[in-house]
């Protein structure tokens, strides 16, 4: 399903296929390139159908497709010429329903809807075999461009991609990328920066910080702004406060359990996003702790959950739809054979305050809530007698 008979994709690195010897072999693009005497950026345009190449060109380099055999879905495509192709373009995305992932699609669609053109969606569910095979789908005839979100491929494979005429935006990159891929982000290290120098202005010192997975580009810039705003807080950095997770509500809880667990806890969570931040503030409430009079909690993403939890979530809005609206505008300059260079474009993002975030309480009344939040855990096991508990009355 979107592999060739031997098992190779889009990222294999060959495209065409021929007879050599009695057996099957392939052909990159930048051997057609060198074969039909023209650069490897003319035989995308020829494959893609773009207006601006010559007839005797064209035909040159379709005489060395059709020799070795370049497949016919792609032929096709170019032969509907610039501004008409399938009228597609493909998202790719781990998940559709989290609020992230949605009101990026929302602003995705609605741009493309303003070019009279549709999504292809296909949900990879964090599979990278999956995803592979989507967008081998993809780029074979199926659709005339892709966006992709959070895409699990290296620069090598998106490179290999991009080089047999295929064009995409990223949104959200997993890994650093190289600066020859298009990118569109958000702006994560100085507005984490922000979120954390609130919550130092606020008075609060022992600042828990539950990530993603720690090899994420969103992750490492985050943090680094979280480590920035204690630096110029002149605050030292405990590595006991740091923790990493899945970005999902559970991972959140988790780990802000083992904050809590430690000698000294956190007085304040950055978590580095919504759902962690929710899963944080459940915890919290298991232990009987108050928001924000006993733990601060802060988010990142301000997507639609962040206004309803209870108390609303203190949180950085990241401009999501905005994010799906200018990879369709990335895409399209690309589809239309405009003048492009690859950039990365990273969108503004701010701080938005709402009342998951305070001034720290007394350390001793934490102390306290804390020991009653165990007992709670402990209920039936073992109950203090008054005399023991006196000292916390």
């Amino acid at each position: 399903m979107g592999r060739n008979r031997r098992g190779r994709c889009f990222n294999a690195g060959v495209q065409a296929e021929g007879e050599v010897d009695g057996r099957r072999s392939r052909v990159t693009i930048r051997q057609v390139a060198q074969q039909a005497g023209v650069s490897i950026a003319t035989v995308s345009r020829v494959v893609n159908g773009r207006a601006d190449v010559s007839s005797e060109t064209r035909e040159a380099v379709w005489r060395v497709l059709r020799e070795r055999g370049y497949p016919g879905s792609l032929r096709a495509r170019a032969g509907r010429g610039e501004g008409t192709g399938t009228g597609l373009v493909g998202v790719t995305m781990p998940l559709v329903h989290p609020g992230y992932f949605a009101s990026i699609l929302a602003g995705a669609a609605e741009a493309l809807y303003e070019h009279d053109r549709r999504i292809v969606l296909c949900p990879t569910r964090h599979s990278r075999a999956r995803e592979v095979t989507l967008l081998d789908r993809l780029a074979h005839g199926e659709t005339d461009g892709a966006i992709l979100v959070l895409p699990e491929e290296s620069s090598e494979e998106l490179n290999a991609l991009a080089s047999h005429g295929y064009p995409f935006v990223i949104v959200d990159p997993l890994w650093h990328l190289d600066v020859e891929i298009p990118v569109v982000a958000a702006a994560n290290s100085s507005v984490a920066t922000q979120a954390a120098r609130h919550l130092l202005e606020l008075g609060h010192r022992r600042i828990g910080a539950v990530g993603g997975p720690a090899n994420w580009v969103a992750t490492k810039e985050r943090l680094r702004g979280y480590h920035a705003a204690l630096a110029g807080d002149g605050v030292l950095p405990d590595e006991s406060l740091v923790r990493y997770s899945n970005f999902r509500i559970d991972g959140g809880r988790a780990e802000t359990a083992a904050l809590l667990d430690l000698p000294d806890p956190p007085t304040a969570i950055f978590a580095f996003n919504d759902s962690m931040a929710i899963g944080a503030m459940q915890e919290a409430a298991a232990r009987g702790l108050r928001i924000p009079g006993d733990l601060s909690v802060v988010g990142f993403d301000d997507t639609v959950e962040a206004t309803v939890v209870v108390p609303a979530l203190t949180t950085v809005r990241q401009p999501l739809a905005e994010l799906g609206r200018t990879a369709v505008s990335v895409l399209l300059r690309q589809v239309h054979g405009r003048r492009f260079e690859p950039l990365r474009i990273e969108l503004e993002t701010r701080l938005v305050l709402r009342d998951s975030s305070g001034r720290p309480a007394q350390r001793h009344g934490l102390a306290r809530r804390r020991l009653v939040g165990i007992d709670r855990r402990m209920a039936g096991c073992y109950v203090p007698s008054r005399k023991r508990s006196g000292n916390f009355q």
